[in-house]
């Protein structure tokens, strides 16, 4: 069982495609879209609906509870209006993000995946948004940011892996792969942390934030720098050898 998301959008096409990139990442977790404003049998119309709210809380519910991310104001209008409906004891199971939309809904449901409690999954919605930098973009639009050695290992952000005495493990291993460390991949080493008893920092950023990964913009033939702390930590510095050594299953 894992805790389940529902996408409120002012568009039904919107909603539904930030169910489909999130579903890459995360295909256990139930997601669903509840995007668009009833318009009787006729299509879908910009706005939202209470009843297709109301609806994707109830087939999201089954698990360990619901977290609704929104794009606009009237949207969140919306949620709440549904909540304020629910019974005391389903409402206790929901929470409303106040988060981006995509980036919001991707690390969230990278964190459901790991099988996180509601309120970890309700933290890694909030704190998904990051400082990008356009260069670090470079990889995902041309080359010229593809060769080693390019950009420097961020400084550890605060409570990341290590202590006085160092990091328990450590490793560096070499992106095979087209894409680097796009934003599968990034889910995947994510989500695969989340499961060890270990604080991991990947090129000084937190292991297991789907978001900071990506944002770090590591194409193909860049380094990535693992250092981890904790029972697993050489568990969690081999797992991520061994992903980046495969390329995550995608071309070279």
């Amino acid at each position: 069982m894992s805790v389940g998301l529902v996408i409120v959008s002012h568009s039904r096409k919107i909603a539904e495609g930030v169910v489909e990139l999130a579903a890459q990442m995360a295909p256990d977790v139930v997601l669903v879209a509840a995007g668009g404003a009833d318009d009787g049998d006729g299509p879908s119309r910009i706005g939202t609906s209470f009843e297709r709210v109301q609806a994707g809380i109830e087939q999201a519910s089954d698990g360990d509870g619901v977290v609704i991310l929104t794009d606009l104001g009237s949207a969140v209008m919306t949620a709440e209006m549904v909540l304020e409906f629910l019974e005391p004891e389903a409402r206790d199971r929901v929470r409303l993000a106040e988060a981006a939309l995509v980036e919001g809904a991707v690390a969230a449901a990278v964190q459901a995946q790991g099988g996180s409690s509601l309120d970890e999954v309700l933290r890694a919605a909030e704190n998904a948004v990051v400082s990008i930098r356009p260069e670090d973009l470079e990889p995902f639009v041309s080359h010229a940011a593809a060769a080693p050695g390019r950009q420097e290992p961020r400084p550890e952000e605060p409570g990341a892996a290590g202590s006085a005495d160092g990091p328990a493990a450590t490793g560096s291993f070499v992106l095979p792969n087209q894409m680097g460390l796009h934003a599968r991949p990034a889910a995947t080493l994510a989500t695969g942390l989340l499961e060890l008893d270990a604080e991991v920092t990947v090129n000084g950023v937190d292991g297991t934030s789907v978001m900071l990964l990506m944002s770090l913009g590591l194409g193909q033939g860049r380094t990535v720098t693992v250092e981890a702390s904790g029972p697993d930590a050489q568990a969690a510095v081999d797992f991520v050898g061994q992903a980046v050594e495969s390329g995550f299953g995608e071309p070279s």
